[in-house]
């Protein structure tokens, strides 16, 4: 029953979407871009990882998008992420991911904060993978330097694939206008939501500039209706503080 409402609601458009042909795999991207990628809300999250729990590969699929909402780590990180970048030696979560040169945009090394919320994600997928009590020993195997998210031919993504099987994710669940750019986009709009810093933002975007991080934050409904509603009461307080003033030095007070 939960599952048919998360479908309706989330998938509204699932019976009318288009058979996607192999050749598309070089198109999407170009047509993504046309826009910036559509952000989602709290609410919006909740429903696309429940409908993510009905399809294959739910656990590892539903890892990737939390490291991508959760952590705001670009689509090629998250493909070239290792086993032995998240699990510490005594089996549990490590507190933050530090990304070599080779794993990340521009060769440049940086490091991923690991919120408590992203870290039980990542211990709940890992201990889907393998057995909980095999985790410690797993740290004096070769197995740390596979790849954390294998494809169904137990080989890794890499930052196309990755993106499309974002892009496919996103369009079975009639989520229009996503991509892989969507999380990112999402974390750093929350952040912003947050008065985070804005130097705070860039260091746990992995950017140099400034502008670069401004371009990821949108300006959401939630938003503009808190201002308005901060405006409204701005001006309130303002007329309130007059007529008392106005009051206070009336000849009749």
């Amino acid at each position: 029953m939960l599952i048919e409402v998360v479908r309706q609601k989330l998938v509204g458009i699932l019976n009318k979407r288009k058979q996607t042909n192999p050749n598309e795999i070089h198109l999407f991207r170009e047509n993504n871009m046309a826009g910036q990628a559509r952000t989602l809300n709290e609410k919006e999250l909740k429903l696309l990882l429940l409908f993510i729990a009905t399809r294959k590969h739910a656990a590892r699929d539903r890892c990737m998008l939390t490291m991508s909402f959760y952590g705001g780590m670009r689509i090629g990180e998250i493909a070239a992420v290792r086993v032995g970048d998240v699990l510490a030696l005594d089996g549990t979560i490590k507190q933050e991911i530090r990304l070599t040169a080779w794993q990340t945009k521009g060769k440049r090394s940086r490091i991923v904060v690991l919120s408590e919320k992203l870290r039980k994600e990542l211990l709940t997928y890992v201990q889907h993978r393998y057995k909980t009590k095999d985790l410690v020993a797993l740290n004096y195997t070769e197995e740390l330097d596979k790849p954390l998210f294998p494809t169904q031919k137990r080989e890794g993504f890499t930052a196309n694939t990755a993106a499309y099987h974002f892009h496919m994710m996103y369009r079975a669940a009639g989520l229009e206008g996503c991509s892989s750019h969507s999380g990112r986009r999402s974390f750093l709009t929350q952040l912003s939501a947050k008065a985070v810093p804005l130097r705070v933002m860039m260091e746990l975007a992995g950017h140099r500039q400034a502008q670069t991080t401004m371009r990821y934050c949108d300006v959401t409904a939630d938003m503009n209706l808190r201002i308005s509603v901060g405006c409204e009461q701005s001006g309130e307080n303002s007329g309130r503080l007059w007529f008392s003033r106005s009051w206070e030095g009336s000849p009749d007070g």
